[in-house]
């Protein structure tokens, strides 16, 4: 029997937690488990439905930070879909991929369901907005898609802050990434914060199916964000033997070394320029769209958008498809990055249309799609050099336990640390 799990009903929203052991026991067994969340939504942690398949597998880095979560029925609506990957970093990022993942649905939900407009009770419909599709920027003439980006800022900030109070997860130099989306018919909103990435399968205009990229990996070498870190006393620097990797840094010391610039967590960057403010983006989906794949950059540092896309189309059966991905990614990993440990994998895979005989829809497609171990393989991976991909997310999580730069004056806010080390973490990730 697998594992079960125990609930703990909030004042504010409903949520619920895995206790770490009975984690461990949930992802050794192949047992699907099906939870019942808020408003009645069906809350699957592994494993497939008709719309929807996830897997995960550890890396050789040591336990699995990765997590992930699918919300059926979201918020009581049977239309609805909320899908979310969470790849933590840190000495206990894998707590906090699991905390943010079992919290922070609920939220959204609580607040989708009872939250207001300017002062007005309203449930959040993107179906009711002024959207005439005449526009290529729907986000800037749908009122209601802004109230979705505005609640969803203030579910990642709330998440953000209960995280921070909570003493019994160490969150000072541990932190996660998230990607999510919220389907409704033909409504796709997408909230990213991090490197994590969410793709979209599509058909061009020869019916080819290709992969338009949803997300932007919100990383430090992005100008805006470089911008936004230095104007906090943050220091963006790349070293000697990654030049191509930018790292966000504190200003007087040289920790943590984040290869990216928002996240859950890490509060020991979140005076200088690192937030947990989700980039939000809307698509409202057509005929030619067929899925969405949302995965840790465990799958993307091996393969590519395209390389993704037609692996998850290739599967012989929905069920099967995202379990596909990860072993796909895994071998290319041998291939691309010989010497490198395997990062830990996380994918969902998202269909939007009702299940077929098969994915591709006829005999041209099938062989047109259809993936031999070598496809993939083809590529010179084994010459390939190492770039930014496959390395450390954090690179040095050795931090002073003083508060002398604090008291000193230095110009930065006073931020309460509630869990500021008394003891230096010693912790170097591989």
């Amino acid at each position: 029997m697998g594992a079960c799990c125990s609930c703990h009903w909030g004042g504010r929203f409903e949520g619920f937690h895995v206790d770490e052991a009975l984690e461990e026991e949930r992802e050794a067994g192949e047992e699907e488990i099906v939870l019942r969340g808020h408003a009645g939504s069906l809350i699957r942690l592994q494993g497939s439905s008709k719309f929807m398949s996830m897997f995960t597998q550890q890396g050789k880095k040591g336990v699995n930070q990765d997590a992930m979560t699918v919300w059926e029925n979201f918020s009581g609506d049977k239309e609805m879909f909320f899908c979310a990957v969470f790849d933590g970093h840190g000495p206990s990022g894998h707590k906090v991929a699991r905390y943010i993942r079992d919290l922070l649905p609920a939220k959204i939900s609580s607040l989708y369901k009872h939250s207001s407009i300017d002062g007005k009770n309203a449930v959040l419909d993107i179906e009711n907005g002024n959207d005439d599709g005449s526009s290529d920027n729907p986000e800037s003439k749908n009122p209601l898609f802004l109230s979705w980006k505005a609640r969803l800022a203030k579910s990642f900030q709330e998440m953000d802050d209960e995280l921070e109070a909570d003493s019994s997860i160490e969150s000072y130099c541990s932190g996660t990434t998230s990607v999510c989306v919220l389907k409704k018919g033909e409504h796709l909103i997408i909230a990213n914060l991090g490197d994590s990435r969410a793709v979209i399968c599509t058909r061009d205009e020869d019916n080819h199916l290709v992969s338009e990229q949803l997300t932007v990996d919100l990383k430090p070498n992005l100008p805006s964000e470089a911008e936004r870190v230095r104007k906090c006393k943050g220091r963006v620097l790349a070293m000697d033997q990654e030049p191509n990797v930018y790292r966000i840094w504190m200003p007087d010391e040289d920790c943590p070394g984040l290869a990216m610039s928002r996240a859950f967590g890490d509060f020991c960057l979140k005076d200088f320029g690192l937030i947990s403010i989700p980039q939000v983006t809307y698509r409202k989906l057509t005929e030619r769209d067929e899925f969405v794949v949302l995965a840790t950059d465990g799958i993307w540092d091996a393969l590519s958008n395209n390389e993704v896309v037609k692996i998850v189309a290739s599967a012989r059966r929905r069920s099967l498809a995202a379990k596909l991905l990860v072993e796909k990614a895994i071998r290319a990993w041998k291939y691309r990055f010989p010497r490198a440990k395997i990062d830990d994998c996380a994918a969902i895979c998202l269909f939007f249309n009702r299940p077929r005989p098969a994915l591709t829809k006829n005999f041209s497609e099938t062989a047109q799609l259809s993936l031999n171990n070598s496809e993939v393989e083809a590529h010179s991976y084994a010459g390939s050099e190492r770039t930014d991909d496959a390395l450390d997310t954090v690179l040095n999580c050795t931090i002073n336990g003083s508060s002398d730069s604090a008291e000193n004056g230095s110009g930065h806010s006073n931020r309460p640390r509630k869990r500021r080390p008394s003891r230096n973490l010693d912790y170097v990730a591989e």
